[in-house]
């Protein structure tokens, strides 16, 4: 495998970097966690009200994963011109185009004052919001990967995939405090589209500090040395790293898993099946994301250090062997197990998968489509685990009469596909890993 050549930077330059991905992930995963936890609390109520509770859920997390759908769409087209023309103008896009749809969202009226057009809207804007997502964390992971020492790697490309829970955090937390604030009819009738609106905010942020960076060096070396940019990289990474597409596309499958069960299902169950209250469900799930955001970064260091594989397939495997006991736990109504139960399945399982994904993936692939790559393993899984996890979790919690254990199954099963595809997949050469 073609060894991209070491690129000298600045410091300052790779903090600059790291933290212009790492916001626009963050904007990211606080646009898909802000919308999980509305269609779990209030989303199913205001845009299909005249259906049951239960049917209203799947509903609501149907249009969640609609989302989804526009993702690998969204990641073939802007990793295209990423990978041909910059990583820098497809990150700019990617941030506003999603920026703009949570913002609507915060606007749209609900289904008693526009009848079906409502949900119909809903369903057009999380498709925009897919499709400017689907190229996001792909791309952060490849502009980071290219700018840091092999050596570091994992540690650097963990930041951004540890501040998606920063995203989910923020999203919980805003929820959390304007339940503290507001009634649950305030709540139901406004105060559900105040953390939409807010998100202008962080556009603003990712924006600016976006438009300041300066292109992949990597990126640069790479187009000098072929002396036109590549024609199509799609085809090119299915002809040259076709099998890596394959491992690299079942890698993320445990991780997906896990991470939508617990930030989007997990809410749901908490407040509508188990009847605890919303704030308990939201703590528990705030302080999972709190556990995300530490444990990631330090398990990408270990990945730096033991390898990115056996990090990889000990979350998968952690996250197996804790499926039941978790379930376990939140059934006792317990708010300490609920919210110990959350902050391992998120420290541990989520870290330990994040922590070493970046590294693993922009691993597989070259600079030339590394991008494509990245974005076409990890969106087709998308559709495939992510966004339907939360209604495939709901539907198996329907069926069991109530009982969880059939989603526990569910985890147990991606995590294997997780597993064997890590096991499987090519491993660098030392010179890559340890950078020297």
């Amino acid at each position: 495998m073609e060894q991209t050549q070491t690129i000298a930077v600045r410091v300052s330059d790779t903090r600059a970097v790291v933290a212009a991905s790492a916001v626009g992930t963050i904007m990211e995963w606080y646009d898909f966690a802000l919308y999980g936890a509305a269609a779990a609390l209030f989303i199913n109520r205001l845009y299909f009200p005249n259906v049951s509770p239960t049917i209203g859920s799947l509903a609501a997390f149907a249009t969640f994963a609609v989302g989804f759908l526009a993702r690998p769409l969204g990641g073939f087209v802007v990793a295209h011109y990423g990978d041909r023309i910059g990583r820098k103008p497809a990150l700019i896009f990617t941030v506003a185009l999603m920026g703009f749809s949570t913002v609507v969202i915060g606007l749209l009226p609900s289904y008693a004052t526009m009848g079906i057009w409502a949900p119909i809207l809903l369903v057009v804007l999380r498709l925009l919001q897919g499709f400017g997502a689907g190229a996001e964390l792909a791309g952060a992971i490849t502009y980071i990967a290219e700018y840091t020492p092999r050596g570091s790697r994992a540690f650097y490309t963990s930041i951004p995939n540890g501040c998606t829970a920063v995203g989910l955090g923020l999203a919980v937390g805003i929820l959390a405090l304007l339940g503290a604030v507001l009634t649950d009819e305030q709540m139901l009738a406004w105060g559900w589209r105040i953390p939409f609106l807010a998100s202008i905010v962080v556009v603003g942020i990712s924006l600016y500090i976006r438009s300041r960076l300066q292109e992949s060096p990597a990126f640069e070396q790479e187009q000098q040395k072929l002396r036109s940019a590549t024609k199509l990289p799609l085809a090119e990474v299915f002809q040259e790293r076709g099998r890596n597409v394959v491992l690299g596309f079942f890698s993320v499958t445990g991780h997906n898993a896990n991470a939508y069960v617990l930030n989007a299902f997990a809410l749901g169950y908490i407040a509508n099946t188990l009847h605890l209250s919303r704030n308990v469900a939201l703590l528990a799930l705030l302080s999972a994301a709190a556990a995300g955001v530490v444990m990631t970064p330090l398990f990408g260091i270990l990945a730096d250090r033991i390898g990115r594989k056996p990090v990889f397939i000990g979350g998968a495997v952690f996250v197996a062997l804790f499926a039941f006991p978790f379930f376990m736990l939140l059934g006792t109504g317990d708010t300490t197990n609920v919210v110990v139960a959350m902050m391992l399945g998120y420290g541990i399982g989520f870290g330990a998968m994040s922590g070493a994904q970046g590294a693993f993936l922009s691993e597989l692939f070259e600079t030339r489509y590394r991008y494509t790559g990245i974005a076409v393993a990890r969106e087709m899984n998308s559709v495939l685990i992510a966004g339907p996890t939360p209604f495939i979790a709901s539907a198996l919690v329907a069926m069991a009469s109530g009982q969880p254990w059939l989603v526990a199954w569910y985890l147990v099963a991606c995590q294997v596909v997780t597993v064997v595809s890590v096991w499987l997949a090519p491993a660098p050469s030392r010179l890559e890993v340890k950078g020297v």
